[in-house]
């Protein structure tokens, strides 16, 4: 239960790993591709994109107390889970042991650990809220950001990487979705709004639809 900086930038650990892929190029071959297909990773694309790599830097900064508090007290709560967790190895090797035997060990390791995650996560509560509004603010682009870039590779069908086989790397235009996120919102706030909660956005968006006449 090791909580870092990236635990609690959960999208941010992501953003690391997918800086790490290198750059597709796209070889005269791949540009004659006539498939009309192409392969995106959406999540990939929000976090690489330059409002929320300079938002998670902000928080870094930010709410740097919420973080080292966070960290301290999940070494702490490693510290006071151990002596449980040897009380219920023990009992475990014992000859003879079955899940009643061991019932006692394991429910008090389990509340222990329980409770820990949620004192946690009141702690990082700031970091999880502003880290989500981050993300709502640029998956809000998001549609617009596939839509212009499958105008501009002449793609009719997009799919996620986990529906795909087989590919040649040139079909990835998740770069290219990042490039478009960047000119539709080059920064995002890390302050949500009071009372703001996750799909707020989303669910304002959607009511002037809902609130239309039938037409009747």
């Amino acid at each position: 239960m090791t909580f870092s900086t990236k635990t609690l930038l959960k999208s941010a650990a992501l953003a690391i790993a997918t800086l790490s892929v290198p750059a597709l190029v796209v070889s005269p071959a791949a540009a004659q591709s006539k498939t009309g297909i192409a392969v995106a990773n959406y999540e990939a694309a929000v976090v690489k994109s330059q409002a929320y790599q300079t938002a998670v830097a902000q928080m870094k900064t930010t709410y740097k107390t919420d973080i080292e508090q966070t960290n301290a007290r999940a070494a702490a709560l490693q510290v006071e889970l151990k002596p449980l967790v040897d009380a219920y190895n023990v009992e475990v090797q014992k000859p003879g042991a079955t899940a009643q035997t061991v019932a006692p060990q394991a429910q008090a390791l389990q509340a222990k650990r329980q409770s820990g995650q949620q004192e946690l996560a009141r702690l990082q509560q700031r970091v999880t809220l502003a880290t989500a509004y981050v993300e709502e603010q640029v998956g809000m682009k998001l549609n617009d950001a596939i839509k212009s870039t499958m105008k501009a590779k002449k793609v009719d069908l997009v799919l996620q990487p986990q529906a795909i086989v087989a590919r040649e790397p040139y079909v990835d235009i998740t770069d290219a979705i990042v490039l478009e996120l960047n000119k539709l919102i080059p920064s995002a706030s890390i302050t949500p709004p009071a009372g703001w909660k996750p799909g707020q956005a989303q669910q304002q968006a959607q009511q002037p639809a809902a609130a239309q006449p039938s037409g009747r």
